[in-house]
């Protein structure tokens, strides 16, 4: 039952539904989902708009609130991959482990009209990007790692790892169209990549 809340919420993510867009989005029978977002609106992280439809409720922002405090890593990390944008001119991501996926939580859009984006808070696959090779490594970390095209046409990326006493606990990553990075990502950018990864890693070391 809780796998299907978290569906309603999901779903929701998308905007505001009537109960036959929050059926077709979930695939939940109708009953069902009726009866669950009601549950949820009871909470708080479900509300209604004026017109009756549901929608994401209040509640999640003082959650979301809660849940930055108690996990700084964006909140502490925001001026540095600002610095490494500005150096780079290109889209700048910050990466952790979820589960067996990567999930981004700070993303900077380059200012250029062609632009590479990832969405805060996407969930992406961790065979895939120069992210996911830092992220998955386990035993020795995987410092600098760069991919062209591999998990999209076009797209080229070098990441680095945030180290903590030893632990590969996020990944920096700069990423953009092939004809800006190249297709040797690592050689144009992983330098100043490195070093923003080290900065941040030094500043979580003393917290």
């Amino acid at each position: 039952m809780l796998d299907k809340g978290v569906a309603i919420l999901r779903a929701l993510e998308a905007g505001p539904a009537d109960l036959a867009d929050l059926q077709r989005r979930t695939g939940l029978p109708r009953a069902t989902a009726h009866r669950l977002a009601v549950a949820l609106e009871s909470h708080g992280v479900v509300r209604r708009e004026t017109g009756g439809r549901f929608c994401l409720g209040f509640e999640l922002v003082r959650l979301g609130r809660a849940a930055a405090e108690q996990f700084p890593l964006a909140e502490l990390s925001l001026q540095i991959l600002d610095g490494l944008r500005a150096d780079t001119g290109e889209g700048v991501q910050l990466y952790i482990r979820d589960g067996d996926m990567r999930r981004c939580i700070v993303s900077l859009s380059s200012n250029h009209q062609l632009r590479w984006i990832v969405s805060e808070g996407a969930l992406l696959p961790m065979d895939r990007g120069s992210a996911g090779k830092v992220l998955a490594s386990s035993a020795t970390p995987v410092m600098l790692a760069e991919s062209v095209e591999e998990r999209e046409a076009g797209v080229a990326s070098v990441s680095a790892a945030v180290v903590v006493d030893g632990r590969t606990i996020a990944a920096i990553c700069v990423g953009g169209p092939v004809e800006r990075l190249t297709r040797h990502p690592i050689d144009r950018y992983g330098d100043v990549t490195r070093r923003a990864a080290d900065q941040l890693g030094a500043l979580l070391a003393k917290r």
